[in-house]
């Protein structure tokens, strides 16, 4: 045994692997099913049985284990092929991508951007966090000024991604007479019914919604001659693949796709041989885990509290803002409530929750007004919250790649962050 950075005691490396766990959560309670996912880390979840359906296998506790690198150490510095001062596109789109602080192109914008500019269908792997949606909003916008009677759809799985995204389009149009509408589940249909009266350049939703509207009859894609599929695997898992061909069989065949996954498995192959034309596949994905990201384990030993556990730790001054993750909608409510009882400012985030009640528990959060944000799998992928200190896995995930998604909200963009996980 050897004992972890945080006064835990861990096993060196054993080969053996935890029991089964976990349920296959609800479709806003996070989690995955297994697409393709190689068998050395875990196995297929086996079909049927229980309220909580299929369960994953045999996740290799070492997994969580890893510490962050210097990537000056150990890897060569990208060099991107142009600035954004450089990019073809308009002048005014121009400015305000530099009045946002945008300087050189990520790895993923650098080699998807030109190939957007041009019109081509596009496939884009990618980790989290690597900038991909300013890959993909940079050359539609300019796409949108050249043709502002067109319209570009933006599927996401979530609502707190797509208003995310909305949030970021924002910043790259003043003055250029773009308008977009975000239409999500869980909020007010009305107000988004409203704004579908008039043209919107970008039309940003989760597949549910999107296809309620355009069975009202309040939306018709008839104009929007591009879509983006984004976090495609997410939707897969989460069942919304018939949604998202029944959007795509609501637009003209000569459309202009791009598809954006952190993993391509055979499902999402399929998805690209059906969805796609020709497309050009860009792929930066170098690593499963962010190397900027100190991953450790918190075994608990026999009797231990583990909601004790948490406690300790967050009483460390260098745990300032903290995503918890658990599994279920009902045990996330819980630890937060407990949380607060033991004087801890923390919120949490779930499928239950209003759309308001979301909005503002992420809100307090980014503010820095509360400590501790508790979350499923809902706020595992596509959210960017500056200064996340720690993600703490207090339920085991479902898979590794929702392990990957989970830890990949800290140790962004350059910063360093660290993971713990419970075992036991």
């Amino acid at each position: 045994m050897v004992q972890s950075s945080y006064g835990e005691r861990r096993p060196r490396f054993s080969g053996r692997r935890p029991n089964d766990y976990g349920r296959r959560p609800s479709r806003f309670g996070g989690g995955s099913a297994t697409h393709g996912r190689p068998p050395s880390r875990f196995s297929r979840p086996s079909g049927g049985g229980g309220r909580g359906g299929p369960r994953a296998k045999h996740l290799d506790v070492n997994l969580f284990v890893n510490k962050a690198v210097s990537v000056e150490e150990t890897e060569t510095k990208f060099i991107p092929s142009q600035s954004f001062a450089s990019l073809p596109v308009h002048d005014q789109l121009k400015k305000n991508i530099i009045t946002k602080g945008y300087v050189e192109p990520t790895p993923i914008q650098d080699r998807v951007i030109p190939h957007i500019l041009r019109g081509q269908d596009v496939v884009g792997i990618a980790n989290t966090g690597t900038g991909k949606t300013a890959a993909f909003l940079i050359p539609l916008i300019d796409k949108m000024i050249a043709k502002p009677r067109e319209s570009v759809l933006i599927v996401v799985p979530t609502r707190e991604l797509a208003l995310q995204i909305n949030q970021e389009l924002k910043g790259f149009i003043p003055s250029l007479k773009i308008f977009s509408v975000c239409a999500v589940g869980g909020a007010n249909i009305g107000p988004q019914i409203s704004q579908l009266r008039y043209h919107n350049q970008f039309i940003i939703g989760t597949p549910g919604r999107l296809k309620d509207l355009i069975e009202r009859g309040r939306l018709n894609l008839g104009a929007t001659s591009t879509i983006v599929l984004d976090e495609a695997d997410r939707m897969l898992d989460m069942g919304f693949i018939n949604d998202m061909k029944f959007l795509m069989s609501k637009m003209s065949r000569e459309r202009h796709t791009l598809f954006f996954s952190a993993t391509l498995s055979p499902e999402i192959e399929r998805l690209i041989k059906d969805f796609l034309r020709e497309p050009v596949m860009v792929s930066v994905k170098t690593r499963d885990t962010s190397k900027n990201v100190d991953q450790d384990v918190i075994r608990l030993r026999s009797g231990e509290d583990k909601l004790e556990a948490l406690h300790q730790l967050l009483l460390k001054p260098e745990f300032d803002k903290v995503i918890v993750f658990g599994r279920t909608k009902y045990g996330v409510e819980k630890l937060a409530t407990n949380l607060a009882k033991r004087g801890f400012k923390a919120s949490s985030l779930h499928g239950n929750k209003s759309h308001g009640q979301r909005q503002k528990a992420l809100g307090l959060f980014k503010e820095g007004a509360i400590q501790v944000l508790v979350a499923t799998d809902v706020a595992a992928r596509g959210l960017d919250i500056a200064g996340v200190s720690h993600v703490i896995n207090y339920d085991l995930p479902a898979t590794y790649e929702d392990y990957v998604h989970r830890i990949g909200r800290t140790g962004r963009w350059g910063k360093r962050g660290k993971a713990l996980t419970f075992i036991g």
